[in-house]
Order: C-alpha cells, then structure tokens, then sequence
C-alpha cells in the first residue's frame, strides 16, 4: 500500500493535462497520486495493486507463506520450474 510519504499532491487541471503519465508514473514509481481542487484533496490516484490490498487485505495465512516462501528462495521459481517439481513429486508419490 503507498504510503503517505510516497503520495504527491498534484492539481485536477494537472491531473487532466498529464492522464497517461501519470498513470504510468503511479505504476512504475509505486506511488499514489493526491489530486487537489483548487486547494482541497478530492481524489487519489493509485495503483490497481494498491487498491487490490486495500479493497481485500492479504489473509495472514498468505502472509505467512509468502514470508516463508522469500526465505527459502522458491518466490524466484518459475511457473515452468514449479510445474516440473510438481511432476517429480507425483512420480516419487507413486513409487511408494
């Protein structure tokens, strides 16, 4: 989730003029986007990540997995590499 410190502030008449920027800007920099009206925040603009973790927080559960899974390195496996270590497991599974 961005956090208030990775947020800038920027005006509607901005906000309109610079759209495609900015939303590339709010996915590739991981920032959220404040849009003020003459002064007053009225809206933000942030990733569709972001707004995914705010909308449906992770269960811990998941939490704890991934944690889990970044400690002993498979978060960098490939969807190729987990399918064969699926398939392996399934044969030795067998073999009992």
């Amino acid at each position: 989730m961005p956090s208030s410190d990775n947020s800038i502030v920027i005006s509607a008449l901005h906000a309109r003029a610079n759209f495609g920027k900015l939303l590339r800007r709010v996915e590739d920099e991981n920032r959220s986007l404040v849009i003020e009206k003459r002064g007053t925040p009225r809206a933000v603009l942030l990733s569709l990540r972001d707004y995914v973790r705010l909308a449906a927080p992770e269960p811990e559960v998941l939490k704890l997995i991934g944690a889990e899974s970044k400690n002993r390195g498979t978060h960098k496996l490939t969807s190729r590499q987990i399918d064969k270590i699926i398939k392996a497991a399934r044969v030795s599974k067998r073999k009992r």
